[in-house]
Order: structure tokens, then sequence, then C-alpha cells
């Protein structure tokens, strides 16, 4: 394959403010003998010279491009990101996709590129890949590199970054990695470092029959583990560690979103859910607990992550918002609750070992969930990380199979 057959690189940002950057990094990436394409996501409504020009992206908005080039920056700039979102979509020739800016045009780019499938190569170069760069990233893999310097002319600086951005790029378009030719469906599992013997046993005894895919539940994984599940990409799931909804309802650090079970409501795929580190609240440093937890009972996991331990009451609320999520489920559905406990911490002689607390919890899912042949809850004396119950889980997915 010739790079020329890899697929364009797509250049794709403001530049009616940022051409001289990503005209750079076009170049660079023309001198490696890769097909590339510019497109203009400015919202200036100024002539730029690129293949695509911001007019042609705008024309994908719903409402066309009036909605794009309303003279307001903000609405613009959102209504530029949904139009280049759509636009993206149309596009045949793909290989990979790099964008430069500062916080506007990486909220303005990134979402087309969350919606581009796994693998497909994407390059965000931002001035806020330094902080928190959640809501950029999302659940996809995009790499995010810090520009040192704002993008605001090549320099000493800018020009080593910008072509370490552009060659990383034609690198993963070059080099890109078929689909892999594995018959086998894909499982999806969650996991916490707390609940790691329970999914381990779980996949050592599935992992002949299927490509076990184990996504870390720190927010985005769930996320990420959904949007595969929504996009039909997995056989079923075992969600052995849901964790993130203690995050979310007690404003943890790791929370899920609001659509959490959402892409299992949807696609009715076969699904067990357990109740791994339903324990456990994940904040930063001990600092950033927030005042109203203070006197609770906390476990230091590491001098940046600080666990707070759930009390019954918040259990109890979060066995009710699980379990409406989970009466929604038209598919084949087993919930297996883990009666000796729920994580490592959460056993005799351990730091958040709390029967009362587990009871609630394991109580408000049985009363809210209304069980039916598809849709059963099981009640199992076994410690979560007990061999015995991923064992357990195994033959609940198989019987759902």
């Amino acid at each position: 394959m010739t790079n020329q057959d890899a697929g364009a690189a797509y250049v794709a940002g403001t530049f009616d403010t940022k051409g001289r950057e990503l005209t750079f990094i076009a170049d660079c990436l023309r001198r490696l003998d890769l097909k590339t394409v510019t497109v203009d996501l400015g919202t200036s409504d100024s002539p730029t010279i690129t293949d695509i020009s911001a007019h042609e992206v705008a024309n994908h908005h719903p409402d066309g491009r009036a909605a794009v080039f309303t003279g307001d920056r903000g609405s613009a700039v959102a209504a530029m990101a949904i139009a280049f979102e759509r636009f993206i979509a149309t596009r045949t020739d793909l290989g990979g996709i790099i964008s430069a800016a500062g916080s506007g045009g990486t909220a303005l780019a990134t979402p087309a590129m969350r919606h581009l499938p796994i693998g497909v190569p994407k390059v965000m170069v931002s001035t806020m890949a330094s902080g928190d760069v959640r809501p950029y990233v999302g659940p996809a893999d995009i790499c995010m590199m810090y520009s040192v310097t704002d993008v605001a002319g090549i320099n000493r600086i800018s020009e080593q970054v910008l072509s370490n951005a552009a060659h990383a790029l034609a690198g993963m378009i070059k080099n890109h990695r078929p689909p892999s030719l594995a018959t086998k469906p894909a499982l999806g599992l969650t996991m916490f470092g707390v609940t790691t013997p329970c999914v381990q046993g779980v996949t050592a005894a599935l992992e002949e029959r299927y490509d076990c895919l184990v996504f870390h539940a720190t927010g985005t994984g769930g996320q990420s583990m959904e949007k595969l599940a929504d996009s039909r990409l997995l056989a079923g799931v075992i969600d052995i560690s849901p964790t993130e909804v203690c995050d979310f309802l007690m404003g943890g650090v790791l929370a899920c979103t609001a659509d959490r079970f959402g892409a299992i409501i949807r696609t009715r795929i076969p699904y067990v859910l357990s109740c791994g580190a339903l324990d456990m609240v994940n904040f930063a440093a001990p600092e950033t607990v927030p005042d109203r937890y203070r006197g609770r009972r906390f476990y230091p996991h590491n001098p940046q992550v600080t666990l707070m331990r759930t009390t019954a009451e918040e259990n109890t609320q979060m066995g009710r918002w699980i379990g409406e999520r989970v009466n929604r489920m038209e598919g084949p559905v087993r919930i297996v609750i883990p009666e000796g406990g729920v994580s490592m911490l959460d056993q005799p002689g351990q730091a958040f070992h709390d029967p009362e607390a587990d009871r609630a919890l394991f109580d408000a899912l049985e009363q809210t969930i209304h069980q039916t042949a598809e849709r059963r809850l099981i009640r199992r004396p076994e410690h979560l990380n007990d061999p015995a119950f991923s064992q357990v889980l195994v033959a609940n997915f198989l019987e759902l199979i």
C-alpha cells in the first residue's frame, strides 16, 4: 500500500485565525508524501485558502450555513462543531485527522473526532492538553498534545511541537493496523482495582470463546464500553464494576453520566450486572474532599486518590437509581449480588467492611427491580472476589447467550 492509498490526512481548524500554524502542519504532511486535505472551520466568514471552505462545512448544519455565521462567537463555534461533525461523517477518503487550537478551536474540532470510529488516527494539539482533557477526549482514542506555547505563530518551540504532531499522525496513517480478523465475539467487562480478581476469573473462563475487552471504570471507561455496545460491536456485557455510579450521585471525580446503562437499554444485548466497588466514592488528594464529607470514613489509595466509604443511605439511593434503569432493560438480564462484600476493602478486617451498608444496597436493588422471565435478580453468599462468584457470573452469562 502506498502513502497515497493510506487515506488522506485531514488538517482541520480555524484557518482564519490559525492559518499559519495549520498550514505548517499540512506542509509537514505533504513532505511525507501523504495526501492532505485542509478544512477551514473558521466562523468569521473571512475567505481562506483551503481545500474545503468554512462555507462548505457550514452547509452541513441542519439549519444551513446561516446557523453558523451568526456574528456571535459562542453560538457560531457551537454550530460549526455540529456542522463539522456531520461533514466529517460524509468523507470516504479520511485516513486520519489533526488540528491545532486554543480552547475554542479544541472544543470545535474534537466532537467530530470523538464520533470517528476507534482506530482512525486523531491528533489534537492544544493549549488545553495539560489540564482536564475529559471534555475533549471523552470515550474516544484522541491523542492530545500540549502545545507548550500558545498556538500563535511559528517559533522555535511551536515548530518542534507541530512538526512532532504531524509526524505522529503520519506514522499512524502509514502504519495503520487493519481490523483484526478474529472471529471470536467481543465481550465487555468493567473493572476497578479492587475488583480485579473477579474480572480476571471471569476473563480466564471465557477468553477461549470471547474477545474479552476490559474497561477501567473511571467514568470514561464505562462510556467507552457503552459506545461500543451502541455501535453493535459487543456480543454482551458483564458489568462487574458499576462504581462510576457512586461518583455520579455523590460528586466524586470518576463519575459516569446520566446515560449509564443507556446502551444496554437501547441494544437489548445479553447483560450481567454485579455490585463491584459500589462501596466507594473517589476523590483526588485529601484536601480536595468536599467539606460536607468531613468526618466520613476514608482510605488513602495513593497520594492522588482518596476513597470514601458509602453509607447505608447512599447505598439505598444508588440501589434505587440503578434499579430504575435496570427496569427499562428489555433484553436478557441477570443482576447477581455478592452478599459477602463488593470490593477488596469490603471484607472482614478491611477498611470498608460494613455489612449494614451493603445490605441497604442489596435490599434497594431487590425492592426496586421488577423481575420477569428475562430480568432476574440472584443473591449469592460469596464475596465478589471469591473464585466461586466469578464462576456464578460466567454461568449466568452463558445461560443468557
